[in-house]
């Protein structure tokens, strides 16, 4: 039968042992000793602590990923640089809002970067547009509510055509509507535009104003109260 004597073995030298750190924190090997530790800054909760959902990993200092990120959703305080190919959304509905600080600018990149498509500048105060187009409405009915969204209106039936004015106040000052006859054959009929609609609210001082002549137009703008004649 063998005997065997005590043999003394040093812990502290064989490469990974032990571990270390706060509790909740994420291990990592040392740079040496390649001992595992941890730290208060990465660590993993399967509960809910402080503000934190279950099943959350926090870290407190910077992250460099060379690789992509695929996540459910982004929350996003502070952004400094956005370099983005392809299409992007946001926002997914309609009481989003979407708040920057600066100008803005539009424009073809290579083709064509001297030119504007759209430019919003906070300097000067102006939006410059290479090309517009308003929303359109032909109407044939004999009365017409006009949609506070709304910026062309063709009058395009026979008979007498009334059009109710959109609420000033709603509009807001500086608002611009185009109220446009495009019936080629009025004789005895007219185009009327009312704002007794909405109370006391007049066009050009008066509760309606009358299109006359062929195919006219008329061009009308809203100071917040009223709407005018330009």
């Amino acid at each position: 039968m063998s005997n065997f004597s005590w043999a003394y073995i040093d812990c502290a030298a064989i490469y990974g042992s032990g571990s270390f750190g706060p509790p909740n924190s994420l291990q990592f090997v040392t740079e040496s000793g390649g001992a595992t530790t941890g730290s208060h800054l990465l660590s993993y909760y399967t509960a809910s602590v402080y503000s934190y959902q279950p099943s959350t990993m926090v870290l407190s200092g910077n992250l460099v990923v060379t690789g992509a990120i695929s996540a459910s959703n982004y929350y996003i305080q502070n952004i400094a640089v956005i370099d983005l190919t392809g299409s992007t959304n946001f926002g997914n509905t309609n009481d989003d809002e979407h708040h920057r600080t600066g100008s803005f600018v539009i424009t073809k990149g290579a083709v064509d970067p001297t030119v504007y498509t759209l430019s919003a500048s906070v300097l000067d105060g102006r939006v410059s547009v290479r090309s517009f187009s308003g929303r359109y409405r032909k109407v044939t009915s004999t009365s017409y509510v006009i949609g506070v969204e709304e910026y062309i209106v063709a009058a395009s039936a026979s008979a007498n055509q009334t059009f109710y004015l959109p609420t000033a106040s709603v509009v807001g000052a500086g608002a611009i509507l185009i109220i446009k006859d495009q019936y080629a054959q009025r004789a005895s009929t007219s185009v009327f535009v009312s704002a007794s609609e909405h109370g006391h609210q007049r066009v050009e001082d008066g509760p309606f104003y009358e299109i006359t002549g062929t195919m006219s137009s008329l061009n009308l703008y809203s100071d917040g109260t009223n709407w005018f004649v330009y």
